[in-house]
């Protein structure tokens, strides 16, 4: 630094988010679809799940949509978002699930009116993937915890046992599943924060966008993807780094790289890239694109203990499962 420059403030720490209401038996749960195009017999599978639960599914007037000129997105932008601002504003709707993921969120995003979702008081908020980047929105615009998991049409709703047990006692039960134990240790340690993230790739795209987190400071950061190579993972994470993202992140917590290059290629990297940060790194958490995942909810103070006696060595893979890894909510996810 030059004698005329003046280091530039840093970002404040997370903070905890607002906590929504667990749900109840009867309780109404809009499906909406703000990603991609939804496969039918998938939704309606997933919708005999909710209705085994006891809730009352209320599906979007366009889940079943499809762009007419871009068949990756699940009807116009517009109605996405006419679905999703329905649905979140509706007072009879005690919670918001997304049906699938894929691509489409950073379309929509900006044109929900985020004042009237704020003055329609906090729900549940669930879905992953691409959907991270509403899970960023509803932190950094309404300061609420939302739930990374399973979403209605997806395998793992419909057919995982562990995946559908977790994902319920977190809505009806949570103080039940205030610690999971998952996962392998590549830099040992302990830590507290506030939990956030969701999928790499999501999360490098937000930056610069006028609502992005300026850092994850202060967080215990989820991150997880699919489909994505080595030297992309590399990519997206020296951006994150080169960005000052990283900067004061109290621990790191990794879970699926379904599909991404051998994994001892993809554990060396999260060591060479993450390591010299000086946190606690764990990977094999199981959150994500992978069979039997997790849900986590963000926004929330957790403590992880990752302990040396179970440090994975990148070059074989190994390490016990579950064995020295916890993640101890500091409170239900849900009220």
């Amino acid at each position: 630094m030059t004698s005329h420059e003046t280091a530039a403030p840093q970002p404040a720490a997370l903070t905890p988010l607002t906590r929504p209401p667990r749900l109840r038996p009867g309780a109404r749960v809009a499906v909406v679809a703000p990603s991609g195009p939804v496969p039918e017999e998938r939704l309606e599978a997933g919708l005999d799940v909710l209705r085994g639960w006891d809730l009352d599914p209320v599906v979007g007037r366009h889940v079943l949509d499809v762009h007419p000129e871009f068949g990756y997105l699940a009807g116009t932008d517009a109605d996405r978002v006419a679905d999703f601002q329905r649905a979140w504003c509706d007072p009879a709707i005690d919670a918001v699930v997304c049906a699938r993921g894929g691509y489409g969120v950073q379309r929509m995003v900006d044109l929900l009116d985020w004042d009237a979702l704020r003055a329609a008081g906090p729900k549940v908020f669930l879905g992953f993937s691409d959907i991270t980047a509403l899970h960023e929105a509803f932190a950094t615009r309404m300061g609420l915890v939302t739930l990374h998991g399973p979403m209605a049409a997806g395998i793992d709703f419909i057919k995982n046992t562990r995946s559908q047990e977790h994902l319920k006692s977190t809505l009806f039960a949570p103080e039940t599943v205030r610690t999971t134990a998952r996962g392998r240790v590549l830099v040992p340690g302990r830590a507290t924060g506030v939990t956030l993230g969701g999928c790499l790739s999501l999360l490098v795209s937000d930056l610069g966008t006028p609502w992005a987190r300026p850092s994850a400071r202060g967080g215990v950061l989820f991150l997880e993807d699919v489909g994505e190579e080595a030297y992309r993972l590399d990519r997206y994470l020296t951006q994150l780094l080169r960005a000052g993202w990283f900067d004061g992140v109290a621990a790191i917590v990794l879970g699926s790289w379904k599909d991404c290059g051998p994994r001892a290629e993809v554990d060396a990297l999260f060591t060479d890239r993450l390591a010299p940060l000086g946190v606690p790194v764990v990977t094999d958490f199981g959150m994500g694109h992978c069979e039997g995942a997790v849900t986590v909810a963000f926004g929330m103070r957790a403590e992880l203990r990752a302990d040396a006696a179970d440090t994975a060595d990148p070059a074989d893979g190994a390490g016990a499962e579950g064995a020295g890894v916890t993640l101890t909510l500091e409170e239900p996810a849900l009220v």
